[in-house]
């Protein structure tokens, strides 16, 4: 089981006021953030690609810069620092966009007590999943567009 006083706090604590730590805290780190999107510019929907950010460590599942992400990744998204329209656009299966919503998070979340484990085992985490975008060309993302994030 997750810590009961941290997930009491976090979602009792509106999104904007949530300290550094609580806000890291609600995330997940499934990685579906870094994955590369498609925008169709005529209808604006966006499409995933299998196509994660070269700083993401694949094996590992996390940024492996996270802290100076943003040197290295100018566009790198800090939803954090972004408007409230950011959660729409944001996976599903987004804390952050499912606390934004006040919906529960799942039971597979790790506060909840699910674990980076049970996150692997339901296909939430990309590790092991992704692409580096080192190893793609831009002309190729079209091609690993994928249908199970939304």
């Amino acid at each position: 089981m997750g810590d009961s006083a941290t997930l009491t706090r976090i979602l009792s604590t509106p999104l904007k006021a949530l300290n550094d730590s609580d806000w890291e805290a609600l995330c997940d780190q499934c990685g579906r953030c870094c994955l590369i999107k498609l925008e169709d510019e005529q209808t604006n929907e966006v499409f995933y690609t299998n196509v994660v950010c070269r700083l993401y460590d694949i094996e590992k599942g996390c940024c492996s810069d996270y802290a100076n992400r943003k040197q290295f990744v100018p566009d790198c998204v800090v939803i954090k620092s972004f408007s409230d329209e950011i959660y729409s656009q944001l996976p599903k299966t987004c804390a952050y966009r499912l606390r934004y919503n006040n919906e529960a998070l799942p039971q597979w979340h790790p506060l909840v007590g699910g674990g980076k484990q049970r996150m692997q085992q339901d296909d939430i985490s990309i590790k092991n999943r992704a692409v580096s975008e080192e190893f793609i060309h831009q002309e190729q993302l079209e091609d690993h567009i994928i249908d199970d994030i939304q």
